[in-house]
């Protein structure tokens, strides 16, 4: 099982993309270090994020608790405040499970923009450096593409590899959580070349994780062009999405939730009859996400898919470009 786990809804940027900062949270309604105990140990990742997760005065009591729970952690941030997070990557310094990501949404310019965060890129970028000089393995940076920064795609990609550092790649969404239903991308066929582009060079790489993040973000294209999912969404049964009210759902996208942590035992909730309902609704979902949290574990769980694909792309050529036939599954 996989955990995904915001913990404010506070944020210092104003993305574009996202209303989130609009509607903060209160101190007080937040969940607690001692509500996130309870949910299970033994989870195989677990992702801290928010809001910006850093605007917790008790950030490093939450990861503790959180690092107990799971084999692999990693802290979605924009890497404004670089001393707090340094101050968490010390603790954890010689940890492999502790990861960090940064996200930066185009060239400076672009980022600043898109975030509405003044001197955002540079404040992202020196918090990139300073954990790459402290030797944290698990750390990079990802983009949410829109019409307004796809073009710096592929140069953050060359600037993550020249750093040594991951990669990550999404797109704008329409959800509650981001609290935004007006996000689109105009410009279809720009974004889709690009995206192409990336994808070339990820099959190119000698590193099989990379090569299946050319299927994901082939999948993004997919997305994009209106595409049905290629592979199952089954959030909710193989991963959980816990709000910072304490909300238990699914994901971050659908609002049906199977309870709350601050009045229920985890293993009640995950177990209940209103558990059951929030998947039968998965199952009938059309939203047709297709963000990591929800797809990396479908390509892991039907691995026989994504691995075709690569087979087929990266060993005997075939044609990657996806817009007449986005409907088609891979």
């Amino acid at each position: 099982m996989e955990g995904l786990i915001a913990v404010t809804y506070k944020c210092n940027a104003k993305c574009h993309m996202c209303n989130t900062w609009q509607y903060p949270t209160k101190n007080e309604e937040e969940i607690t270090p001692e509500d996130i105990s309870k949910i299970p140990s033994g989870l195989t990742f677990a992702n801290i994020t928010g809001g910006e997760p850093f605007i917790r005065n008790d950030i490093d009591k939450i990861v503790d608790v959180v690092m107990n729970k799971t084999r692999r952690l990693v802290i979605s941030t924009n890497g404004y405040f670089t001393d707090k997070v340094m101050d968490i990557a010390r603790r954890y310094k010689n940890d492999k499970r502790f990861g960090v990501r940064v996200s930066i949404e185009g060239l400076p310019s672009a980022n600043d923009e898109l975030r509405g965060l003044k001197d955002g890129f540079d404040h992202g970028i020196r918090t990139l450096l300073q954990l790459h000089e402290l030797g944290i393995k698990d750390i990079g940076f990802g983009i949410t593409l829109s019409d307004r920064n796809a073009k710096d795609l592929n140069e953050l990609y060359m600037l993550a590899e020249w750093l040594g550092v991951e990669f990550a790649t999404a797109a704008v969404h329409n959800t509650y959580y981001f609290h935004k239903f007006d996000n689109k991308i105009e410009k279809k066929e720009e974004v889709t070349e690009e995206i192409n582009k990336l994808i070339d060079k990820l099959l190119h790489s000698n590193h099989p994780k990379k090569w299946f993040r050319a299927y994901f973000n082939y999948g993004l294209i997919n997305f994009i062009n209106g595409g049905k999912r290629f592979l199952p969404c089954e959030m909710g049964s193989d991963v959980f999405f816990m709000d910072p009210f304490g909300e238990v759902r699914p994901c971050n996208g659908m609002e049906a939730s199977m309870g709350n942590i601050k009045t229920q035992a985890f293993d009640d909730i995950w177990n209940g009859e209103e558990a059951k309902k929030v998947r039968q609704a998965v199952c009938s979902c059309d939203k047709n996400c297709w963000m990591v949290g929800s797809a990396a574990p479908a390509m892991k769980k039907k691995i026989m898919v994504p691995l075709k694909w690569i087979i087929k792309n990266k060993f005997f050529g075939k044609e990657i470009l996806l817009n007449e036939d986005c409907c088609h599954r891979a």
